[in-house]
């Protein structure tokens, strides 16, 4: 199990260059680049989660859990992100 020690590092941008171009990033260094024109920034928008998270046990059915673990690092904050966009899709 990975502990938060492992979980986060910082870089700076020369230093993630720097990996990249000695192989050491999951991508690669001639991966292609898409450039993002004015109709993405058009219909951008920030969105500022809200200060603080809360800690809560809470029950899930196995398979729901073990879909989102297969998803891959960031489960929970993708099962957080979900809950966020149904509360946001159902407000009066």
């Amino acid at each position: 199990m990975m502990t938060a020690e492992n979980d986060t590092k910082q870089y700076s941008l020369a230093d993630l260059k720097a990996r990249r171009e000695q192989g050491k990033t999951k991508t690669r260094a001639d991966a292609p680049t898409h450039a993002v024109d004015a109709d993405f920034w058009a219909s951008a928008r920030v969105v500022i989660p809200p200060a603080g998270k809360e800690s809560v046990h809470l029950r899930l059915d196995a398979d729901v859990l073990e879909w989102f673990r297969a998803q891959g690092k960031g489960h929970l904050s993708r099962m957080n992100a979900v809950l966020r966009s149904f509360m946001e899709a159902h407000k009066g």
